[in-house]
């Protein structure tokens, strides 16, 4: 299976430590980073996504708001300003070692939180990044699965497509 994550949420999934909306909110996310954790694709999507799953049959879910479409704009903005970062709908990775370490620096420095402005769980992730991110749900350090062994964690199938080519690709880092 493949969890599809709107790119604020992959902001919000480094500093996760299990608090949420709601106790299916909280239950939901947090199996949704034990499935990253074990190797899990990502395809970023628009809009709503498997993490909004518990809030959508509420009357007016934020999920659906012009403030978390917003929250996407500056995320996918800044990821964008990392090297191969996954950033536009349709683009995919898997959360290795090294790519959850690389945003975690870039987050804990403050160079992709624009998106975090104004929200309400700014301050808690403000504080599990300064702790190193100690309590994290989201641990980032099991290995790729085999099902993608030749794909390098920020390029999407599409990017890298199973040949000579993405071995190449991969050893280079790009």
């Amino acid at each position: 299976m493949t969890v599809r994550l709107r790119p604020h949420h992959l902001l919000c999934m480094l500093s996760y430590i299990g608090r949420g909306y709601s106790p299916a909110f909280s239950a939901n996310m947090t199996r949704i980073a034990r499935r990253l954790d074990a190797g899990e694709r990502v395809e970023i999507v628009e809009g709503p996504d498997d993490i909004c799953a518990p809030l959508l049959g509420e009357a007016d879910p934020h999920c659906r708001r012009a403030g978390a479409t917003e929250r996407d704009r500056m995320a996918a903005r800044d990821l964008g300003r990392l090297p191969g970062a996954p950033a536009r709908p349709g683009a995919g990775l898997v959360f290795a070692p090294g790519l959850v370490k690389r945003l975690r620096a870039a987050f804990a420095s403050d160079r992709i939180r624009t998106a975090c402005a104004g929200c309400e769980w700014a301050d808690l992730c403000g504080s599990v990044a300064a702790s190193g991110f100690d309590g994290a749900v989201l641990h980032g350090n099991r290995p790729r699965p085999s099902a993608y062994p030749m794909l390098h964690p920020l390029h999407s199938a599409s990017a890298c497509s199973i040949t000579s080519s993405v071995a190449a690709c991969c050893r280079s880092g790009g």
